[in-house]
């Protein structure tokens, strides 16, 4: 019995002393990508890309109920064959703005690949930053609050966001660390 708790006394020793040997830090990725010019601009050419797609996508689908509308109004009107007709062009033009809505906004479509395109080499120099800190301050683990991570206390004295902004060449904006809290 004796030998059993001292080996329990000794695995919880050295487990604690383990994590007590940790250096742990985090970051807010929100916060210090709000800080480079470059993701702004970035994030604003998406945003109008997005927007002026989803107009297009809206106003297709309003000529579309306007084709139904007329459709449904001259429905008794039409002989078979012309309801047919009317009936096959409202369906392609419904697959016509599907089609345009997966190229646009599907997996791997253009605003998917824009993304990538726009945002790879920004999210890759705050990813070498955080890098760069972690080994110069001898950092065993960077968690970024900035996703869905829960934190439900950290101490800002391991906030290391800052000494990234800086890294990445950069100045820190007191009004967006109020935002921050």
């Amino acid at each position: 019995m004796k030998k059993i708790f001292l080996v329990l006394a000794l695995l919880t020793f050295s487990i604690s002393t383990i994590f007590a040997q940790q250096r742990i830090a985090y970051v807010d990725s929100e916060y210090i990508l709000k800080h480079i010019p470059a993701y702004i601009t970035a994030q604003k050419q998406l945003d109008d890309l997005s927007t002026q797609w989803q107009q297009e996508v809206d106003k297709q689908y309003a000529q579309i109920e306007k084709l139904y509308q007329a459709y449904q109004n001259d429905q008794s009107l039409l002989n078979e064959n012309m309801r047919k007709r009317r009936e096959d062009e409202i369906v392609n033009k419904e697959k016509q703005v599907k089609d345009f809505q997966k190229q646009k906004f599907g997996y791997e479509g253009e605003l998917f690949q824009t993304t990538a395109t726009l945002m790879n080499p920004i999210k890759d120099r705050v990813s070498k930053a955080i890098q760069d800190v972690a080994k110069a301050q001898s950092l065993d683990l960077i968690l970024d609050k900035g996703t869905e991570l829960t934190f439900l206390f950290a101490n800002p004295n391991i906030d290391k966001s800052n000494d990234i902004i800086i890294k990445l060449g950069l100045k820190p904006n007191p009004a967006l660390a109020d935002n921050k809290k």
